[in-house]
């Protein structure tokens, strides 16, 4: 990653100007000195090279290895001397920057004559070119302490400025050099960065021993192509949270810098920023084009069938398949939604990437339109995470980014290579059929195939999805009226009766109440090539079977007494075939174990979807018959 030393720093400094901070390389080291232990650098800004003394308390510095050749430094304060008719900087303090760097430019050594008289860089081709490798010192310098140099007074050098004064400078509270990102760390003082918001994660509240709390974060991608992740608690939230917007670009400083925590930051940065009280985010107007809008790394979908579970990777694919949205339960009993797609890309091999929550309607109903219209849409997953569970699959997380038809060279190369024949080249699945959450989970089944493996009678419930036909549906007790309270964030649902007064009332929240809520609880019989089997349709999945609310059937058979408007809402829905999503879970009614099928959603099918499913079934056979 290139590093921009500061620009005539070694000139700057021979012309007295000790009031700087400037970037600077340490392209040699040499120990000197009898009695006591002394160190000798070679500075260089890039094009100008100085010889420096290090003030013997910063030796441990070396001795450590946190200063080597090589390292990027920043000059905190320094003096520059005249020892025996030459120039010294006297390095007072300083803070590493990056410990370990490649040599930058070709810099010559400042003469005498360059620093007095022409304050300017060297231009004389009779001036050798120093280097680490074959720099040899010119003079011995006195070892005795650091105070006994006597800085010359020069004229007063005023560098031009680099960057902006916003207000009135208090003392010693000059604004701070901005640096890139992959210079910062813990050792540094003062710093700026100026970077772009590649991501905002969502606000979050938390409880623990010290009592409630709120954070949130973002992530930060700078011109030279660094990236860190910025983190914010309670009171800085509420200074910070409305002010960051993805895609703008921020001047950033006076923030502390930690370990990174990689089980939650995926970013390739060993450190994270944690702003304060007293940091700075100033929001920088005009557009940078030097700072790229995000960066990817992409890895090919035959890759991350060797990738660690749980790692943290970008990918990116042509969307073959889409799934319709299906409620998924918690563990901590709230619901969320989940949808799973398919990529293919020209490796040869396709995974399934798993969608969670907001994804599902965002991006995975625009994806799905897509997809149904004709039209297989490039998508590229900015940290998506690996899972192992009988195959490997991509899922998201709350730091997952989502990019359909992004304008990138990868996202090209892919829609080339699918309009020239990748729509027809067969792609072998690294994800098995099955999904997170639970044993066959989404496997495809007939109805046979249901009760001949016996699904359900383990302690944990099957899930699959069938293909069949609506063939009967029980007309009489079809729903319940059910208690309309909120519990919490849920509502309560349980079966409610009437009252004395005519009110009707929750036992379980003991309570009466005006009206009721009308769910289903629909007994229909289901049908394909291979036998038939009776199924229970909740509320919601009862309203995708029958077209209509519950409280509007029970309206039409019990209130209007519409029997004929009634019938034909029924008849309507028979010998319709639907692709369910069903839970089988064996139950005890009274002394008896009974295999309970549910429906978790029914979808009308979707023919062309349908017949693209099978078809990559159809490759799929092919490719392990040729195995074979």
């Amino acid at each position: 990653m290139p590093v921009n030393l500061t620009r005539n720093a070694i000139a700057s400094i021979n012309a007295g100007d000790v009031n700087s901070k400037p970037l600077v390389q340490v392209v040699d080291i040499k120990l000197i000195g009898n009695s006591q232990e002394r160190y000798r650098f070679l500075l260089s800004d890039s094009e100008s090279s100085q010889d420096a003394m290090l003030a013997t308390q910063l030796n441990e510095q070396v001795r450590t290895g946190r200063v080597k050749k090589g390292s990027i430094i920043q000059l905190i304060d320094y003096v520059c001397s005249t020892v025996q008719n030459r120039r010294i900087i006297v390095v007072l303090n300083m803070e590493t920057i990056i410990p370990e760097y490649e040599i930058i430019g070709n810099s010559k050594l400042l003469t005498d004559s360059d620093s007095t008289t022409n304050k300017s860089l060297p231009n004389s081709n009779s001036e050798p070119s120093v280097r680490s490798s074959n720099y040899k010192y010119r003079a011995n310098v006195p070892t005795n302490n650091v105070q006994s140099f006597r800085p010359t007074i020069q004229p007063p050098y005023q560098p031009p400025p680099n960057y902006k004064i916003q207000g009135p400078i208090m003392k010693n509270e000059a604004p701070a050099r901005i640096i890139p990102i992959a210079a910062l760390n813990p050792y540094q003082g003062r710093w700026a960065i100026k970077a772009r918001v590649t991501a905002k994660g969502d606000l979050r509240r938390y409880n623990n021993a010290r009592g409630d709390g709120k954070v949130f974060s973002f992530d930060l991608l700078d011109s030279d192509g660094g990236e860190i992740r910025v983190t914010c608690f309670n009171a800085v939230v509420d200074r910070f949270y409305d002010v960051i917007e993805v895609g703008r670009v921020y001047l950033i400083s006076k923030g502390s810098l930690k370990p990174a925590q990689k089980n939650f930051n995926h970013l390739k940065n060993e450190w994270e920023i944690f702003l304060e009280s007293n940091s700075t985010v100033e929001l920088c107007p005009n557009e940078d084009g030097s700072i790229p809008r995000q960066q990817f790394s992409f890895r090919p979908i035959s890759e991350i069938d060797s990738a660690e579970n749980n790692s943290i990777l970008d990918v990116i694919g042509i969307v073959i398949t889409v799934n319709p949205s299906v409620p998924i339960l918690r563990k901590n009993g709230m619901e969320t939604q989940r949808r799973i797609l398919n990529l293919k890309d020209a490796s040869g091999k396709s995974v399934e990437l798993t969608l969670w929550g907001d994804f599902c309607n965002k991006e995975g109903q625009k994806l799905q339109e897509m997809v149904d219209s004709g039209f297989f849409p490039v998508l590229a997953v900015k940290a998506g995470k690996v899972s192992d569970f009988n195959g490997k699959s991509i899922g998201t997380i709350s730091s997952t980014q989502l990019f359909i038809n992004p304008d990138c060279p990868e996202a090209q190369g892919l829609r080339d290579w699918f309009e020239k024949g990748g729509r027809n080249t067969a792609s072998i699945s690294i994800s098995k059929e099955n999904l997170p959450g639970g044993s066959k989970n989404e496997i495809r089944k007939t109805l046979s195939q249901i009760r001949d493996e016996g699904l359900g009678r383990s302690d944990k419930p099957d899930w699959v999805t069938a293909r069949a036909t609506v063939v009967f549906i029980k007309t009489d007790n079809f729903c319940y009226t059910a208690c309309p309270l909120m519990i919490g964030d849920r509502q309560c649902n349980k079966k409610v009766a009437r009252s004395g007064n005519k009110r009707w009332l929750c036992d379980r929240c003991n309570q009466e109440f005006e009206e009721c809520e009308y769910r289903y609880l629909l007994q229909v019989q289901i049908q394909d090539h291979t036998g038939l089997t009776w199924v229970t349709a909740f509320q919601e999945s009862g309203e995708e079977i029958l077209g209509c609310s519950a409280k509007e059937l029970y309206s039409l058979k019990y209130e209007l007494q519409d029997d004929t408007r009634f019938g034909e809402i029924i008849c309507s829905r028979l010998f319709n075939q639907y692709v369910f999503k069903l839970k089988i879970k064996e139950e005890l009614y009274g002394d008896e174990q009974r295999v309970k099928i549910t429906v978790v959603k029914a979808e009308k099918v979707n023919y062309s979807a349908e017949s693209r499913y099978l078809l990559d079934l159809i490759s799929k056979n092919l490719q392990i018959r040729k195995k074979f």
